[in-house]
């Protein structure tokens, strides 16, 4: 697969990235700002046990004393009492921070794919996507909420910590937290390792996803190829190459943190050894020594979470770097800035301003050619007039749908300028051109829900009168009332309790609701059985009139009463006219015809 998914990322750790992500965090901030109160008492409060104990130590127990001792316990019970509130407003200040955060960037990421142009899906495979939408941004939005959390609480708890040991002793500070230089040594040695390898578990994710959904869409090819092992095979392949990334990262990961346990093991020893002598030599008290220890012990607790964190930051930055790789990516086809501001966007129309559709489409020396550098028109120029059924015939590849895809927009000419009633249709938004097309493909997609639904997508605002009346005029009313629960049956995912030719119907059904000025059927009729073909060009006789059409067909019978008949090779018109015009003329279409004709009869002769 090569294109956006194969991007490989290998900056360090990359401020920039964090600083872009921060937006989704923004609407949020007087949440974060409440939440970094919270977290700076909780540290704090983290910070001032240990110095009661320094105080009970030394006033209570080394002096043989419990004058105050009511009074210190009633303050220490208040403390535990406010660090418990503290606690608990953290999980639910931070919860809410994680689930608005994944919801915004998920959206943001579907709306994103949304406008995106058919090229980005013609190069991207679906589990690339749907690993990005799910896994890639849960693992973000957490460790935005919680690794923010630890971040500041580690921070905080390491400075009030820092700062009370420097103030009491500041020699013996030194010597505890003297291996701290080392440490930030080693961290910056294995995030750089970390990151590395979990980018490549991120990516292994990603196909093994893509993976899972082929597996699950070609189940039926599979079958019937006797696929089964060979595909169990590749998909143990890509699991493997994950197991063994994963693990790679997961002894990084191993690896550091018990370095970071021991650097603070050495800490707290040299803290006990020269505290040890200066108790012995009474230049400090017991219970500076006790608190000594309780610090290097709590000072590098939370380096042991920063640790973590910075081991999390690895696995969230590639996962951040895969989205943000789709949601920034611009589509190829986009309204411009005078369009958007005069006709609105896609998400926010005005419609007020929107011309009416006539449906002349003019071509005016269109060349195009595929990003990977496949040709298929070059100077090519047509005039449809509205109302104008145009058939389009020819070999695999000569240009056909490119012709169609283009006139919906779906794609722009490299050179020369497509015209729709007379202005260029890049001067027009792209929702004023789709929201006035009809299209109909050979394999229809059905979403999951009822069939009332599907056919009510067309037009959404559409009453049951509405739709019942598209299903009878695409001639679906009859299949669909002998339904056990008629418009309102499920469909199933993407149609499958459906029969093909009934999925045509509900998908007519539902361009006709939507009452289009342009048609386009591809193939309408290439996959269905010949009762369902008379029953679709019945419908497709009623629904075609007065409006522009494009009809793709393989089955030359579905076109014999369009207007013009364009036979394409090679991106160019080889042959124009009407049917019985090219029929007399005996070039390329006659021969298609009468062949087809005759493979038809015989096997008609066959099956009799």
């Amino acid at each position: 697969m090569s294109g956006i998914e194969e991007q490989e990322y290998s900056k360090k750790f990359d401020f920039g990235l964090w600083r872009r992500l921060l937006q989704y965090v923004k609407p949020y901030r007087r949440l974060m700002l409440l939440l970094g109160f919270v977290m700076v008492g909780v540290a704090g409060i983290d910070v001032i046990f240990p110095l009661m104990t320094k105080y009970a130590i030394d006033r209570f127990v080394a002096a043989g004393n419990i004058e105050g001792l009511s009074g210190f316990l009633l303050m220490y019970g208040i403390l535990i009492a406010v660090q418990t509130v503290n606690v608990w407003l953290l999980i639910a200040i931070a919860g809410k921070i994680d689930m608005g955060v994944v919801y915004d960037i998920r959206k943001k990421g579907f709306q994103r794919l949304q406008e995106l142009s058919f090229s980005y899906y013609d190069k991207t495979a679906v589990g690339w996507l749907m690993a990005r939408m799910t896994s890639d941004i849960t693992r973000l939005g957490d460790t935005l909420a919680w690794g923010l959390v630890d971040f500041v609480w580690g921070l905080t708890m390491m400075a009030g910590i820092a700062g009370v040991m420097l103030f009491i002793n500041w020699k013996l500070a030194l010597v505890s937290l003297s291996v701290i230089p080392l440490l930030v040594v080693i961290s910056l040695y294995f995030q750089q390792k970390m990151l590395k390898a979990h980018r490549k578990v991120r990516k292994t994710n990603s196909r093994i996803t893509g993976a899972f959904n082929e597996g699950i869409s070609g189940a039926k090819t599979s079958k019937t190829l006797v696929l089964e092992k060979s595909n169990l095979g590749e998909f143990s392949a890509i699991t493997g190459e994950m197991y063994g990334y994963s693990v790679k990262a997961a002894v990084y990961s191993s690896i550091y943190l018990p370095v970071v346990l021991s650097l603070g093991s050495i800490g707290t020893a040299l803290a006990l050894w020269f505290g040890g002598r200066g108790v012995y030599l009474q230049t400090i008290s017991f219970g500076t020594l006790v608190l000594f220890i309780g610090y290097t012990i709590q000072f590098f607790e939370p380096v042991r979470e920063l640790a973590r964190i910075i081991a999390e930051l690895q696995s969230a930055q590639a996962s951040a770097e895969r989205i943000l790789s789709m949601i920034e990516t611009q589509p190829d086809i986009a309204d411009t800035v005078d369009v958007v501001w005069k006709y609105g966007d896609m998400f926010n129309p005005r419609q007020d301003r929107w011309p009416h559709i006539k449906g002349n489409i003019s071509f005016r020396n269109v060349s195009f050619s595929y990003k990977d550098g496949e040709k298929v028109l070059e100077d090519f120029s047509l005039e449809v007039k509205a109302g104008e059924t145009i058939a389009l015939v020819g070999e695999t590849g000569s240009g056909k749908t490119t012709i169609v895809n283009l006139a919906c927009r779906f794609y722009e000419p490299v050179s020369g300028e497509i015209l729709i009633d007379g202005v260029n249709y890049k001067d027009r938004p792209l929702a004023w051109l789709h929201g006035s097309l009809g299209y109909v493909l050979q394999n229809p997609h059905l979403f999951s829900g009822t069939i009332r639904e599907n056919i009510r997508y067309g037009r959404l605002d559409a009453t049951d009168e509405e739709i019942e009346k598209a299903a009878r005029l695409v001639n679906a009313y009859e299949f669909i009332s002998k339904l056990e629960k008629g418009f309102d049956t499920e469909v199933g995912e993407g149609g499958n309790r459906l029969s093909t030719g009934e999925k045509q119907l509900v998908s007519f059904a539902r361009a006709v609701l939507a009452n289009p000025r342009i048609f386009i059927l591809d193939e309408a009729t290439s996959s269905i059985d010949t009762e369902t073909e008379q029953i679709i060009q019945d419908a497709i006789r009623k629904v075609l009139k007065n409006r522009t059409s494009f009809i793709i067909a393989h089955r030359l019978s579905t076109i014999r009463s369009a207007d013009r008949i364009l036979v394409i090779k090679d991106g160019k018109v080889l042959e124009e006219g009407n049917h019985y015009q090219l029929i007399r003329k005996k070039g390329y279409y006659y021969r298609l015809y009468t062949n087809q004709f005759m493979e038809e009869r015989e096997m008609e002769l066959l099956k009799a």
